[in-house]
């Protein structure tokens, strides 16, 4: 086969001697880095056309170049059946260096003689070359990763001035209050600070909402505390809904139970005793203790702890049956569910919850609302869903530039008061500086006169004591665009016609079910979990198979897809911009970051590794991703999760100014509410459109929960 030079000389037979040695030395130097054709003709394909005699068009010179990265290829394959060989061969450094020229001057890509002059565009190759580079040096960078081994996550720590007070009633046992007051503190993230010279004042018996931007430190805020990195009184007990319940034998209903340690304590110890009496092998001392045990497990109530534990998972949805099952037997979703009843349960003086209606859907988060409006002890609840905060929290905690700030009433009320802050803040800041302005104007008038040396003095430290009063530090607006993807095609664009569905013939999820959709659709799909909505997502996309029945697409039809899982698509160990470059390969990195930049991960966020992002940030990548390829159609399953109030606002609004078609499954309120036209409810086996709206649909549940008792 041709050698790369071979190739040159018969396609290019008047080739400047400078072109041709600058060819193949980047061939013969970098012939490994090239992955495909493509990239070797975005190295030297624009060279070799604009230096070709016979005028060569794209065509030709792409095909010149195949043939240089077919022989280029097959070179390496001869080198790696000889590495071996050729290292074992010594090396003369000194002969290399002996023949070296030291008079010579390096050009772009080639050596050139002082006094020579290049027959080449020497712009043409520095532009070249520069371009080859920065593909060596991206591969270097992604092989430097690799080769480095599994991925090591920053992590977070917490500082706290002590208070010898604090300390002292601590030590001493005194401090029986169980407000939470944690004093000027630290909060970082590696080498990023969250919080610095905090206050975070928690009255027992009080419900606070801690809200903030995506990635501002709120889930590490609560992890601190949940871990006492941050002081918190010893006899405080602190229960932080994190992570869910390990699959086992137990049943749902036990595993709630057995958070009551103290009554699993006596009721085991009454058990041990019982056991002796009967079997005659007691000391006579059995029979007090049991009354003490007995005093004691009706003081707690013990009898009715199974009723309570009954009522709160029914609550957060477990049927008698399920309620039965083992955990081992449910998915991630409802062992999450679990923890929460558990932590209900439990009643700990401080309750840590984190998203908590992210794994709920709308019955339960109802339920859930109801409930925690009667809790007795505090909450610190980190949540996106206004309409829930509005219910539930007495307080909102506001993260924002490293400082919490506290505002009385519910999330409404905050959002009040807060523009009346900030209004009130910049309408002081103004007067200042016009006040500052005009005393600098007499300054500046009368700095030179000695018959007002005096009073010029007594302006300049006038404006000395002047407190520095800062402008409205006001958050840059989020904003989101999904690219149109609009055609008008002849109906019917996706419907489902009279389809069956199961996963075990013996459980039906869907019988005889027929829905439609158009490119103006907005519609939002509701029901319990479990009752088959991510399901019918999946068979509208194609990806499930009806049983029985037909699904229909329009053949220009194409679907983004967002799932609740989204995370467990991406790969973490790499930066978003690699991200879209491996999905959509071909692009520029500036292409990549702008997609990027258009849903908010922008500057170093970019090239951080994915798995360093907080939730909402991996879920914007998401959506860069889904987004690239101009879909027309979108199907997003739970799609706020994890995202901020501000972006949750963004999503909306993109969506309704995106021409396309929408299905969605969605718990939060107001999103449902700013964006959707049509509501589905999917139960008992097939799918129902409410005329009313989610207010006929939330009227309906509460209904329900007035039959059941929970109202």
């Amino acid at each position: 086969m041709a050698s790369c030079a071979d190739i040159l000389r018969s396609e290019f037979p008047d080739l400047d001697g400078e072109v041709f040695a600058y060819v193949t030395g980047i061939l013969h130097g970098s012939g490994a880095d090239f992955e495909s054709v493509d990239e070797l003709v975005e190295a030297v394909g624009e060279l070799l056309r604009e230096v070709s005699r016979d005028a060569k068009d794209d065509g030709a010179i792409r095909e010149i170049c195949q043939r240089l990265f077919n022989t280029l290829q097959l070179d390496e394959g001869r080198a790696q059946r000889c590495s071996q060989v050729l290292l074992d061969a010594p090396i003369q450094l000194s002969q290399i260096t002996d023949g070296y020229d030291a008079s010579v001057d390096l050009l772009p890509g080639l050596l050139l003689k002082r006094g020579q002059t290049s027959m080449v565009n020497a712009k043409k190759l520095e532009k070249a070359e520069a371009r080859l580079k920065a593909k060596q040096d991206k591969r270097m960078e992604r092989d430097s990763l690799k080769s480095s081994g599994p991925l090591v996550l920053e992590e977070a720590s917490a500082s706290q001035a002590a208070s010898k007070k604090e300390t002292r009633m601590e030590s001493s046992g005194k401090n029986k209050s169980y407000d939470v007051r944690i004093e000027n503190f630290d909060v970082s993230f590696g080498e990023r600070v969250l919080l610095a010279g905090a206050d975070l004042n928690l009255a027992f018996g009080r419900r606070y909402g801690l809200v903030g931007r995506n990635g501002l430190g709120k889930t590490t805020l609560l992890k601190m505390i949940a871990s006492r990195s941050l002081r918190i009184p010893s006899h405080i007990s602190i229960l932080h809904v994190e992570q869910e319940v390990a699959g086992d034998e137990t049943p749902a209903l036990q595993s709630v139970l057995e958070c009551d340690t103290t009554r699993e304590s006596l009721l085991r110890e009454e058990r041990n005793l019982t056991a002796k009496v009967n079997a005659g092998r007691g000391e006579g001392t059995e029979g007090a203790r049991l009354s003490e045990i007995y005093a004691k497990l009706e003081e707690i109530e013990a009898d009715k702890a199974p009723a309570r534990a009954s009522v709160i998972l029914a609550g957060l949805g477990f049927n008698a049956k399920m309620q039965q099952q083992t955990t081992k037997e449910f998915s991630g979703g409802w062992r999450m569910r679990l923890a929460l009843a558990r932590a209900l349960f439990a009643r700990p003086d401080l309750l840590l919850l984190d998203e908590p209606t992210n794994m709920l859907d709308v019955r339960a988060i109802l339920w859930l609302e109801t409930y925690l409006q009667t809790w007795q002890s505090t909450i610190l609840v980190v949540s996106h869903d206004r309409n829930f905060l509005n219910a539930v929290a007495t307080d909102i905690i506001h993260l924002h530039s490293q400082r919490l700030d506290t505002y009385r009433g519910d999330f409404e009320n905050f959002m009040k008061i807060k523009e009346e802050r900030l209004k009130n803040q910049q309408r002081e800041y103004e007067a200042q500086q016009q006040y500052r302005e005009h005393i600098q104007v007499f300054i500046d008038r009368f700095r030179y006169n000695a018959n007002r040396a005096s009073q010029v003095q007594s302006k300049l430290k006038l404006l000395e004591k002047l407190p520095e009063l800062k402008p409205v530090d006001k958050e840059s607006e989020v904003i989101m665009k999904f690219p149109d993807g609009f055609e008008k095609f002849s109906p019917p664009i996706l419907q489902l016609d009279e389809v069956d569905f199961y996963y075990d013939p013996s459980h039906y999820i869907f019988r005889s079910l027929s829905v439609s959709a158009d490119l103006e659709s907005r519609i939002c799909v509701v029901g319990e979990n479990g009752a088959g909505k991510s399901t019918m997502l999946k068979i509208l996309m194609g990806e499930l198979a009806p049983v029985r029945g037909i699904r229909h697409a329009h053949r220009n039809l194409k679907i983004g897809y967002f799932s609740q899982h989204h995370v467990d698509q991406l790969d973490l160990n790499i930066s978003a911009v690699e991200l879209l470059a491996r999905k959509f390969p071909g692009k520029t990195e500036e292409e990549y970051r702008h997609q990027l930049g258009s849903y908010g991960i922008s500057g170093e966020l970019a090239v951080r590794p994915v798995a360093s992002l907080s939730g909402g940030q991996k879920s914007r990548v998401a959506f860069a991703q889904m987004t690239m390829s101009c879909p027309n159609f979108y199907i997003l399953d739970e799609p706020t999760n994890h995202l901020d109030m501000e972006t949750i606002e963004a999503l909306a609004k993109a969506l309704n100014k995106f021409r396309g078609g929408v299905i969605l499954v969605s718990h939060d309120e107001r999103f449902i509410r700013l964006v959707c036209q049509e509501l589905w409810v999917c139960e008992n086996a097939t799918v129902t459109r409410i005329e009313g709206g989610f207010d006929q649909y939330r009227d309906i549940l509460k209904e329900q929960f007035r039959k059941e008792g929970f109202l």
